[in-house]
């Protein structure tokens, strides 16, 4: 859900109310204010930048000479490589979005003009593992049997390759094992995985009342973002399920484009990528912090928290990055890491082989005649203890009334 946009374009966007006034000569940071000022940016700033960490960007690549993400940008493996015909460059459009929120820089005197992300001092590594909806090679990459588990390949590589944290503003309804063993793997190296809750929760709810559950956002460990729209409630469009940790704002939100181009678009991808800006920030201040702690972190300083603390709208609510820097001030120092040679390999599949049952054939017939056997050497130890009982009793009464024998005296 993506929109081109230019100055003019821009203006005219906001003439018929569609993006808030532009006050300042750079009109495309003044439309960011709205979103800056609800994760808080300018006082989270003063403790954290995201200067040392590297975001990888799992999506459909980022366009690295873009001027507000320009010296920031790896470009890593495509692991979509086949699917589009010979000679075809991606288009790079949804991946530089998201990277641009989540690390733009800005650009001209200062850094004052351009997008400004929420880490802009992080790094981000590009991993392409999905094709833009408009390239060729669209159909054959969501068919071939060779791309099924491009995600898990490409976290392991981003993880092998230092990622500190990964944004997956992507969505699948189906997930596999290969999937949920490299997260693992992810998890038990102290990478954060922030992914998208998905963008189905305007259509009817499933048999349990919820939109849909999507991967990898649903997978135990991973970070599962929402939507919330201009009034910070739940995007109509974002789903609502129990896998919702957080939301942030995913409507008319503005970034980065190739080419030095400017798009506005809304979807829980947006939203997703700000929360893995706001982790950067935290993994910067504390770079050995575990995951469960800094998804803790995120819940603890969310803001607008629903009634009762939670719902599967906007998860415990709306992120808030000097809130979370503070809970995770006084949370680092802990752990939940499990640790020891009884420790379970995360890079593993989950449970043991099964080996086959054997089944052991007993012979009836000698099961019934030793049974006899022992019932009939039962009744005959239980008769003997009666008949020894009896004969010890007759015994003590004979001697209870027989005569004293008086001892022997000796004169010695």
């Amino acid at each position: 859900m993506l929109r081109r946009v230019g100055v003019a374009v821009l203006l005219a966007m906001i003439a018929l109310g569609l993006a808030p006034a532009v006050a300042r000569a750079d009109d495309v940071r003044d439309s960011q204010g709205q979103v800056l000022r609800t994760l808080g940016l300018s006082d989270a700033w003063r403790t954290s930048e995201g200067l040392g960490v590297t975001v990888a960007v799992l999506d459909s690549g980022v366009d690295p000479g873009h001027r507000d993400l320009a010296g920031s940008v790896t470009v890593g493996k495509d692991f979509t490589e086949g699917s589009n015909p010979p000679g075809v460059e991606p288009l790079r459009l949804h991946g530089t979005y998201m990277a641009s929120l989540i690390a733009g820089h800005g650009h001209g005197l200062g850094g004052g003009d351009g997008v400004i992300g929420v880490a802009p001092k992080a790094k981000v590594l590009s991993v392409r593992v999905i094709l833009e909806d408009e390239e060729p090679g669209f159909r054959k990459f969501n068919t071939a049997a060779r791309y099924e588990n491009v995600v898990a390949r490409g976290i392991r590589y981003a993880v092998d390759r230092g990622a500190d944290v990964i944004n997956m503003s992507i969505s699948k309804e189906l997930a596999t094992k290969e999937e949920r063993a490299a997260i693992r793997y992810a998890i038990s190296k102290g990478v954060v995985l922030v992914a998208a809750a998905g963008n189905e929760g305007a259509k009817k709810p499933d048999s349990t009342g919820f939109a849909p559950y999507s991967y990898p956002a649903a997978f135990p460990g991973v970070v599962s973002v929402a939507a919330a729209d201009g009034g910070l409630r739940r995007a109509s469009f974002s789903n609502r399920n129990p896998s919702v940790l957080v939301a942030a704002p995913g409507v008319d939100i503005l970034g980065a484009g190739p080419g030095d181009e400017y798009w506005v678009g809304r979807g829980t991808s947006q939203a997703t990528a700000l929360v893995s800006g706001v982790a950067a920030l935290i993994k910067a201040k504390y770079p050995k912090m575990s995951p469960a702690l800094v998804a803790q972190a995120l819940a603890v300083g969310a803001t607008r928290r629903p009634k009762g603390g939670y719902d599967t709208g906007t998860g415990f609510g709306i992120v808030n990055a000097p809130r979370a820097l503070a809970a995770a001030t006084k949370i680092f120092r802990h752990t939940l890491t499990a640790k020891g040679r009884a420790t379970y390999d995360p890079a593993r599949p989950l449970g043991r082989a099964v080996r086959p049952v054997q089944v052991i054939h007993r012979d009836q017939h000698k099961i019934s005649l030793y049974g006899g056997v022992a019932v009939a050497a039962g009744i005959g130890a239980v008769v003997s203890l009666v008949a020894l009982a009896v004969f010890v009793s007759r015994t003590r009464s004979a001697n209870r009334f027989a005569e004293p024998v008086r001892a022997p005296v000796s004169t010695h």
